[in-house]
């Protein structure tokens, strides 16, 4: 997982406006927080006094070094050091917050809601653009990886962020997204496995697509897999299982 400076990672400026962010979440005192790119530490230093215990992940050996400076003092703080992508995560209760790499979302996302063990809650300040993408009902444009998790995860934005939040400025509009298990997945266990071929499948064969009973949810065949919600998507499956 590569730390791409320049356009990628954007830190935030402010500790109290972490933590104002952090209140916007449901992080509490016996909670395990892990903080993906940690950069310098100013998300974990933050979080040490809203938690029981951060795991700060930084893969840049010279930035984890500053990293490592910076937390010294707080007894709760642990630095990992190394890329999250390819680190096994843990096996007991933990959460999510972090500011990460706009370029990495996607794999981040998957690794984190594809493991066994996902986390209780994630809080991830990700593109407002991706964040739409990714909402059940959205009104706009889905994509895959958003019908996807939408069967497990209920996904919703808490806090737009300004530009002016981060040094260096984004050239985009950002978000806190959070994305928490929900009670009950929207489809079978069983069902699952089947759902998420569906998806991956009608997203990306347009033949395959045209070919659903799309007249049956109200669309026409001039639509497109990215206008449709999770709740289309859960009826047309429903229709051709």
């Amino acid at each position: 997982m590569k730390r791409l400076h320049t356009h990628s990672q954007h830190f935030l400026r402010n500790p109290q406006y972490v933590k104002e962010l952090i209140g916007h979440t449901t992080i509490k005192r016996t909670d395990i927080v892990y903080d993906i790119g940690a950069g310098t530490g100013i998300i974990s230093s933050v979080l040490a006094s809203r938690c029981k215990e951060v795991i700060a992940m930084e893969i840049d050996p010279r930035t984890a070094a500053t990293l490592r400076q910076n937390t010294a003092s707080y007894q709760n703080i642990t630095v990992m050091e190394g890329d999250f992508l390819a680190m096994d995560l843990p096996a007991t209760p933990y959460k999510i917050f972090a500011n990460i790499p706009f370029h990495l979302s996607s794999a981040i996302l998957r690794k984190i809601t594809e493991d066994f063990n996902s986390p209780l809650a994630s809080y991830l300040i990700v593109q407002k653009q991706f964040a739409n993408k990714l909402l059940p009902d959205h009104g706009g444009f889905s994509s895959q990886l958003g019908m996807l998790l939408g069967i497990r995860f209920s996904i919703r934005i808490r806090k737009r962020l300004k530009r002016t939040d981060f040094w260096p400025f984004p050239n985009v509009d950002t978000v806190l997204i959070e994305i928490t298990l929900r009670d009950q997945p929207l489809i079978s266990r069983e069902l699952q496995p089947a759902y998420c071929k569906f998806i991956e499948t009608h997203f990306t064969v347009p033949e395959l697509f045209a070919k659903l009973p799309l007249s049956q949810i109200g669309k026409t065949r001039v639509v497109k897999p990215s206008s449709l919600t999770l709740s289309e998507w859960l009826t047309l499956f429903h229709l051709t299982h």
